[in-house]
């Protein structure tokens, strides 16, 4: 799956938790939104209002396809929980990196 399909594939499934994501998908998005991001910051500025349009735009999406993507690796969505700490980050990383 290459860039463009990628993102149109996450945004066609916007905010949809269920089935799987391949990785190239997962990664080729986790890059679009943080392309997204910095543009868009760098332009308009960090404001509150940036931040909630930002995070419709590409947060939600992102916490989809890494959804699907632990489902595809083997692990439980629920796993998606240990990006509310520091650490889980690291620990997310390697879940959605490994082949399944």
């Amino acid at each position: 799956m290459d860039f463009v399909e990628s993102v149109k594939t996450c945004y066609s499934k916007y905010a949809t938790f269920s089935g799987v994501a391949s990785r190239s998908e997962f990664w080729w998005f986790f890059l679009a939104a943080i392309v997204i991001n910095s543009v868009v910051t760098n332009i308009l500025g960090p404001s509150s209002l940036t931040q909630v349009i930002l995070f419709l735009a590409t947060g939600i999406p992102s916490i989809a396809v890494g959804v699907r993507r632990l489902r595809d690796a083997g692990f439980s969505p629920w796993w998606m929980l240990l990006a509310l700490t520091g650490i889980g980050i690291l620990v997310l990383l390697f879940m959605w990196a490994k082949k399944k």
